[in-house]
């Protein structure tokens, strides 16, 4: 069980580290872009992705 969530950590980590560098213009507009968005839509934007989480893990479980 551990050894399965190091490696969805991990492959969390390889797709999250692949557009920055790959295309670090864009993925720094696209930061600066989400840092003048109101702190609710950010809050609203992470609590839909945590339920897509969610819903997938307990699919997949």
């Amino acid at each position: 069980m551990m050894s399965t969530l190091l490696l969805a950590v991990a492959i969390a980590l390889i797709i999250e580290g692949l557009i920055p560098a790959l295309f670090p213009n864009k993925w720094r507009a696209y930061v600066l872009k989400i840092a003048d968005e109101p702190v609710n839509t950010i809050r609203q934007i992470g609590l839909v992705l945590v339920i897509i989480g969610l819903i997938l893990f307990w699919a997949v479980n």
